[in-house]
């Protein structure tokens, strides 16, 4: 595939941009709506569709916007500060000579890269490749495809199936998540049954054979894409070829509520806002809607991997319903990449003037990258925090999560309640087996924590080890079936020398690279034994 010319950016109406891009298979127009509010400090893309109208006939400017407010996506794009992107084929045929490999050359060119400026989301257009405020966030695990006649045909034909392709972090697959079929000229047979599938102007053998080969089917008109999504296909995420179901958070009383506080940058910041005399810091709050009539509450600030968001850690490491089950306050935190240890103790002070947070119950967790974080936080400022809980990563002790040394003195004397996860079958360093920076995190944990027993185990003797993934056995061991994924979560509990139990080291069979809410769940119920 060619490289695209690189459009010129207009403004057909108030509020609503638009880009043209030619590429060698496909032809593309996007229409952005202006952004929702915060959507320039928050970073929506994980819950926002990606809403794919593949053209029955090849459309104007003016005419795709006709058609996207007529059919409810653009208010749709705006909701989610979205796009909505219109395909035509290139070349002779058109759709009838089309196959799958135009849908999946068209999701390869629909990754994005983005980086903050002062807390402002920058990013690279999917399209142009060129830097800007460019808000065409669809996710590509929420793909819906919009198809009529010959383009309805197409998406019947070739694309309700498995389709492998560039998924988010390398080869993957990218099924849509669902389509809305309008004026099918054949009679479909998905090859699928969990793709979902809206229906407009189809005859009813074409309705029967849809509802009979697709678990979740809906007829409608062709002017209510807002309402289908709402009612059918935003209620589901494909997550690494899995239909899952979205949960209502609003039905189940907790509010989602999204943020940003300005902080002094610290001299050891070297993310994107380096050198400057403040930035913004956005986050996402989550929390029970009568929460805050009990008084004060815990906090647990959660820091995504690298490359994910506050969205991706609250929802995928399944936070959230933690919170909601246990009644704390979480904040997930935007990119936290872009800012330092000194600059997240001041983000907790500004929480702390618009939340009623109980000083003596502060913790914070982070997954990959946010486990580094983590890291920083005892390394730096035990004393804020009452526990904390990093997961599948570590730096070298006294670096930072820049792989900097830490700008003062590193902790050695103050313990600090711990629990650490890994997986066991990660393709990453993350437990003491696989790399010595990871063996040597364990011992200075066994330092700070003054832990009864030494940790007088060799790297090298890795082989001979007691406990083959950390070296030596807790003085209690606990075991904690997860049904959900078939693994169990082993937690190594150590005795500190005053007879308290203030560090966990858990294990997770059949996991790699990721953080699962089984593990989150049993992490909070450490922590939360302890105060500061």
């Amino acid at each position: 595939m060619g490289m695209p010319q690189m459009p010129a950016v207009t403004e057909l109406r108030r509020g609503v941009r638009f880009w043209s891009h030619a590429f060698d298979r496909f032809r593309v127009k996007t229409l952005v709506p202006t952004p929702a509010p915060l959507a320039d400090i928050v970073n929506f893309g994980f819950q926002a569709p990606y809403l794919l109208v593949l053209e029955e006939t090849e459309l104007s400017p003016e005419e795709a916007l006709d058609y996207a407010e007529k059919r409810g996506l653009l208010a749709l794009a705006g909701e989610y500060s979205t796009s909505v992107v219109f395909v035509s084929p290139a070349g002779e045929g058109g759709w009838d000579a089309a196959d799958e490999q135009l849908y999946i050359d068209l999701i390869a060119e629909s990754r994005i890269q983005q980086y903050y400026r002062d807390g402002v989301i920058l990013s690279r257009n999917r399209f142009t490749h060129e830097w800007g405020e460019c808000f065409i966030r669809g996710a590509i695990f929420r793909v819906c495809l919009y198809g009529a006649g010959k383009s309805a045909d197409y998406i019947a034909r070739c694309l309700l199936k498995t389709i492998e392709g560039l998924y988010l972090w390398g080869p993957g697959e990218i099924t849509p998540l669902g389509a809305t079929l309008e004026r099918l000229s054949v009679v479909p047979e998905p090859e699928r049954r969990d793709i979902p599938i809206v229906s407009v102007n189809n005859s009813d053998a074409v309705n029967a054979a849809l509802q009979a080969r697709c678990d979740l089917f809906r007829v409608s008109a062709e002017n209510a894409c807002r309402e289908d999504y709402h009612a059918l296909l935003g209620r589901w995420k494909r997550w690494c070829g899995h239909l899952e179901e979205e949960p209502d958070m609003a039905g189940c009383g907790m509010v989602e509520e999204p943020g940003c506080a300005t902080v002094k940058t610290s001299p050891d910041n070297r993310g994107d806002d380096a050198g400057t005399e403040e930035h913004r810091i956005g986050y996402i709050a989550y929390y029970w809607k009568d929460l805050f009539e009990q008084g004060p509450v815990p906090l647990v600030l959660a820091f995504h991997g690298g490359g994910d968001s506050a969205l991706h850690i609250a929802h995928v490491s399944g936070w959230w319903r933690v919170a909601m089950r246990h009644g704390f306050l979480l904040v997930a935190v935007e990119n936290h990449l872009n800012s330092t240890a000194t600059e997240a103790v001041e983000l907790i002070a500004r929480l702390r003037e618009r939340y009623p947070i109980d000083g003596s119950r502060i913790y914070a967790s982070g997954f990959s990258m946010g486990g580094c974080k983590s890291w920083d936080l005892m390394q730096e400022y035990p004393e804020v925090f009452a526990a904390l809980a990093p997961m599948d990563a570590t730096f070298e002790v006294g670096l930072n999560v820049y792989g900097q040394p830490a700008p003062a003195a590193v902790n050695r004397t103050v313990p600090v309640p711990l629990f650490y996860a890994g997986g066991e079958i990660t393709p990453l360093p993350e437990l003491p087996f696989q790399a010595e920076k990871c063996w040597d995190r364990m011992r200075y944990v066994f330092e700070v924590n003054q832990i009864r027993r030494s940790y007088d185990v060799r790297f090298e003797d890795r082989e001979r080890w007691e406990n083959p993934i950390w070296g030596l056995d807790g003085d209690r061991t606990e075991r904690y079936d997860d049904p959900s994924r078939g693994s169990v979560l082993t937690v190594q509990l150590f005795e500190s020398r005053d007879g308290v139990v203030r560090t966990a080291f858990a294990s997770v069979s059949g996991q790699g690279h990721e953080c699962r809410e089984h593990t989150c769940e049993h992490a909070w119920r450490f922590m939360s034994q302890f105060t500061r």
